[in-house]
């Protein structure tokens, strides 16, 4: 079957202000993050593309643009179900608060039994993104055969949640894996299971070195991290 390749968003105005965006309109990539679009038609040269499948949110649209200029036959498609998991209540909110909530533990060590306040089940993200990438695998390998490559931009959690899948984790394992943004992760299916080639590459292990504490909210990632946490949402990056 098809190989995906998953890229998630670069850096956006709400992962600098340390906000849980979900599907908070207008929340547009930060000057870093256009940076990290600007160089994603370089860092795929070598990758023919049969097509792109992005999220609707505007930090993907933005993300894919560069790219879309470079390739202007690629074809885009738009698919709700990688769109970012529905925080419900959770949005827009600062992800300092939110640590303090009780439903932040279950999200953290119990995920498969988190469901966001007004939004939707962890598990219920899960399953449509896993449902969307099987019926594009399906399509793409039909329309294009079965050493195609496709591409998909979409966001922390959902990239994450696909890649347990693929690794046949079980999802209360998920806040194991981390994608930075702009990262690129590329998961082959074959008809017995997928293989994951790549797991948040960027090319640069600057978000590997420790780094001093800084002023919130770009401290965020740090801070969650060396409490043991995962960041909801995916974080910033490296500074």
């Amino acid at each position: 079957m098809a190989t995906l390749i998953l890229v998630r968003h670069g850096r956006s105005t709400a992962n600098t202000a340390g906000l849980l965006a979900g599907w908070t309109p207008g929340v547009a990539l930060d000057e870093r993050g256009a940076e990290q679009a600007a160089a994603l038609p370089g860092r795929l040269a070598g990758v023919p593309l049969a097509a792109a499948v992005t999220s609707p949110l505007q930090r993907c649209r933005e993300t894919l643009a560069p790219l879309l200029a470079a390739r202007p036959e690629l074809e885009l498609h738009t698919d709700e179900r990688i769109g970012e998991c529905h925080y419900g209540d959770w949005s827009g909110r600062k992800l300092s608060e939110l640590s303090e909530e009780p439903l932040m533990k279950i999200v953290q060590q119990h995920p498969s039994a988190a469901a966001f306040p007004g939004g939707e089940s962890m598990r219920a993200m899960q399953a449509r993104a896993v449902d969307a990438v099987r019926e594009w695998n399906a399509r793409i390998e039909e329309s294009d055969g079965s050493d195609a490559v496709f591409l998909m931009c979409s966001h922390g959690d959902i990239i994450k949640s696909l890649v347990a899948d693929a690794l046949g984790m079980h999802l209360d394992l998920f806040q194991r894996i981390h994608v930075d943004p702009c990262s690129v992760t590329a998961i082959r299916y074959t008809p017995t299971r997928p293989f994951v080639f790549r797991l948040g590459d960027t090319g640069d292990f600057g978000s590997l070195v420790r780094r001093p504490a800084a002023p919130e909210p770009v401290a965020s990632d740090k801070d969650a991290e060396d409490s043991g946490n995962a960041v909801v949402g995916g974080g910033a990056g490296a500074v």
